[in-house]
């Protein structure tokens, strides 16, 4: 068997060392940390089986985490959590779940820019904290991924209801059309997929845009005629008991909140496939965090005051897309076409998150595959840079929304389930990402590296990872506690069937790997870095041409878009 010598480097102040090391087998390589090689990292035409390919541009990997986030989550649930909780105590939640996004979203930039990796979660885990750490949060994320799939699908049949009737096809039927066409686009090459990513997304944001324009006119009284007999569009409905429920009203949405948010950390697995990462990801991080946090606020805030908190419709409990609050508002708002394109748009919307949801379960399992935590023919790479057996193993999980979707078992309860666990592994996910930022700081410091010689630092350590260490610990722990009282075996088992797993998880694999906690000295911060230091330009030609002064549009529309 032949073996690939490779380069690492290590600064030694001005001095840049170069020390030779050789690829084992992973049979060889079980209790070290440096389970990552340069050719997985960087190669931008890999030969078949070799690798994954840099041809993810600045724009792509922006609108892929924004493809990822902006899904049934906003479109479909922020109508339930306004109705349960009321419009004040939406608003608090979203903000609160966006503000914890910022600090782990801060954390991942720092770790992916220093170490761009694919299936970067769990190879964080596996490299900064013990290997079976990053077994555990492989399986995790990937699972997570894999449900969100399964939600999308169920939620694009239940869309199309709303043009043919369920009773005229059957939803399964969508899913098996839908699952296709994105495992197809999966099975492409990564610049094709990021291409598509990149359009389905801004459908959306040109969308929500719209949204909030005709949501401000309606609420002013510009358009629209108020329905007899109703509030008023404005104060009048926002003061119809805006923080419904209390402290309880206000921590049942909280799942809700963390699951709309999901997908703000494709940043980080898609750096692994990114030109020029020290530079795009980081730019892609402040981007689509603002551009999130904009979108979410104005879009609760205009549901709140244009829809009454007990209006029936609002909750969405049988999962009617009629009953959506973006289809109301435009309803409402007097624009009756708009119910039709807001519902295409809403289809766009779930698409595009089962897309962006089956790219990045794919990528985690290939990475649990190359650290020898998954069968070792998911590693397979063909000669587009695609794990096509990864993409194909989650497209089956994907399947199971042709089982939820059936009559017997009712959409609307599916989706309720399904949107729990994968909101509940989603806060999994996060938590991972800062416990693995607190431990790349102290191996940082323990090896005496200075953080001047970080790309990207985040000025918010160690406050923001211990922040979102302790917000998702807490709804992790309380968001079953209306399954006590009296006792609900469903909600209880929808609240914490999943957090045995996690102990199983990590707690087999360290027992049958005989995996170690890595001392912080013995953490390795330089393999795969040798190529993004040696070798990486200091700009690709995309960001040259962003380095000409842009037109004042220009940077309006890249202030929105």
């Amino acid at each position: 068997m032949t073996k690939d010598v490779h380069t690492t480097q290590h600064h030694a102040g001005d001095k840049i060392e170069m020390e030779s090391y050789v690829d084992t087998p992973y049979s060889e390589q079980k209790n070290s940390s440096s389970l990552h090689n340069d050719a997985d990292l960087h190669t931008s035409t890999a030969a078949v089986g070799e690798g994954l390919q840099r041809n993810l541009q600045a724009r792509h990997l922006t609108m892929i985490s924004l493809g990822g986030t902006i899904g049934t989550g906003l479109f479909l649930a922020s109508g339930s959590s306004i109705a349960t909780a009321g419009p004040g105590f939406s608003q608090v939640a979203y903000t609160l779940i966006g503000s914890m996004v910022f600090c782990f979203m801060s954390s991942l930039g720092e770790m992916a820019t220093y170490l761009p990796i694919t299936g970067s979660i769990n190879a964080y885990g596996t490299r900064f904290f013990d290997p079976a750490l990053g077994f555990m949060l492989g399986w995790v994320y990937w699972f997570s991924w894999s449900v969100t799939l399964a939600t999308e699908l169920v939620a694009s049949s239940v869309i199309i209801s709303y043009w043919i009737p369920l009773e005229t096809c059957p939803g399964w039927v969508w899913a098996l059309v839908f699952i296709v066409i994105l495992t197809s686009l999966n099975m492409t090459t990564v610049k094709a997929y990021g291409e598509t990513e990149y359009w389905l997304s801004l459908i959306k944001v040109l969308a929500v845009v719209v949204f909030i324009v005709v949501g401000f006119l309606y609420i002013g009284g510009v358009i629209g005629t108020p329905i007899p007999g109703a509030p008023k569009p404005g104060p009048e409905i926002f003061n119809m008991m805006p923080f419904k429920g209390g402290f309880i009203g206000l921590f049942s949405i909280f799942l809700n909140a963390g699951f709309s948010f999901q997908g703000a950390e494709l940043v980080g697995i898609a750096a692994g496939e990114t030109k020029n990462p020290r530079k795009n990801v980081p730019r892609a991080i402040r981007q689509v965090f603002w551009r999130i946090i904009m979108f979410y606020v104005l879009t609760i805030l205009i549901i709140g005051m244009t829809i009454p908190h007990d209006d029936e419709a609002l909750a969405n409990t049988d999962g009617d897309i009629k009953s959506s609050p973006f289809t109301r508002v435009f309803v409402q708002a007097g624009i009756t076409v708009g119910g039709d394109i807001m519902n295409a748009v809403i289809l766009v919307a779930v698409l595009s998150a089962g897309n962006s949801g089956l790219y990045a379960s794919s990528r985690a399992l290939h990475t649990l595959s190359k650290e020898g935590n998954a069968p070792a023919f998911l590693g397979y790479v063909n000669r587009y840079g695609v794990p096509i057996y990864c993409v194909g193993a989650t497209a089956l999980v994907g399947c199971l929304a042709f089982i939820v979707s059936l009559p017997q078992i009712g959409q609307g309860q599916a989706y309720s389930w399904l949107l729990s666990l994968a909101s509940t592994t989603g806060f999994i996910a996060w938590m991972g990402i800062a416990f693995c930022h607190i431990r790349f700081r102290m191996a940082y410091k323990a090896q005496g590296r200075s953080l001047n010689d970080l790309p990207f630092v985040s000025r918010l350590y160690p406050f923001g990872p211990i922040y979102t260490l302790a917000v998702c610990v807490i709804i992790l722990l309380g968001q079953g506690y209306t399954a006590f009282s009296p006792f609900d075996t469903k909600a209880f088992l929808s609240a914490y069937v999943t957090l045995p797993f996690i102990f199983i998880l990590y707690f087999g694999n360290k027992f049958y790997s005989k995996t170690k906690i890595l001392r912080l000295v013995d953490v390795d911060l330089d393999t795969g870095r040798s190529y993004m230091d040696t070798s990486m330009p200091v700009m690709d030609a995309e960001s040259e041409k962003n380095q000409k002064k842009p037109s004042r549009f220009q940077r309006v529309v890249s202030g929105i878009f």
